[in-house]
């Protein structure tokens, strides 16, 4: 088996038992969990390529880092220097390779909101948000970058309230989504979605880490936790 063939280029940390696996950065040296970090795999033109899904084959490298650090990196050659030791040959580097794993990650995560959409999972409108947030159905609140601050601040309180409803050890988060209305409409099939919320915990947890993800790369992590942990199931999981 050639170095190419490995299942990764950095070792995989031993954990306890019913923890999750982590990987080392290669830029930092931070261990993370695999889904908090990002890997890069070598593709046949010998440049380093995003594998945001991590499954394709061969050797694979990770990142910790957001983006501006990132294109620093880049900039200064230590990501190739560093992408070369991890592969342990010379690397090409695409110049928009920043840019091309912000692309992949808001992708991804919007992909992520239309499919839970199409399975029912979101409502839309201020006063049906507000309705089920404030009778504790509501597992996950979210607003576009661009909405006001009024409207968010009555959606915000209407969740508050709600969470006395909520059963111990539901999911309660808000996230301020790193994109605009116009985008979250695009993705939706749906005109001027400002705000959203989930309600389905099991689909809240879906959503929650992609955006998670997308808006750290982004260097803009704006989820609050009330941290009561993953939801528990309910009577109206998943109802509409």
């Amino acid at each position: 088996m050639s170095s190419n063939d490995t299942p990764d280029a950095t070792v995989e940390v031993d954990l306890p038992l019913g923890h999750t696996p982590e990987r080392k950065c290669i830029l930092t040296g931070v261990h993370g969990e695999r889904a908090s970090l990002i890997r890069l795999a070598l593709g046949p033109d010998g440049a380093a390529w995003p594998d945001l899904a991590a499954k394709l084959p061969g050797r694979g490298a990770w990142i910790g880092v957001d983006k501006p650090a990132l294109e620093s990196a880049l900039a200064k050659g230590k990501l190739k220097g560093a992408l070369a030791r991890a592969f342990r040959q010379p690397v090409e580097v695409p110049a928009d390779l920043p840019q091309r794993i912000a692309d992949g990650l808001e992708r991804r995560a919007l992909d992520r909101l239309g499919l839970e959409h199409r399975a029912g999972h979101l409502i839309f409108g201020s006063d049906k948000i507000a309705e089920w947030a404030r009778a504790g159905r509501v597992y996950l609140l979210m607003h576009a970058a661009d909405a006001a601050d009024d409207g968010t601040s009555k959606l915000n309180q209407a969740f508050r309230v709600g969470s006395y409803d909520r059963n111990e050890g539901d999911m309660a988060e808000v996230l301020t989504l790193p994109a605009g209305r116009d985008a979250l409409s695009r993705s939706l099939g749906r005109e001027n979605i400002v705000h959203s919320g989930v309600t389905n915990g099991k689909a809240a947890a879906r959503i929650a880490t992609e955006v998670a993800r997308w808006a750290a790369f982004l260097g803009n992590s704006n989820i609050s936790n009330d941290g009561r942990g993953l939801p528990e199931r309910r009577n109206d999981e998943g109802r509409e």
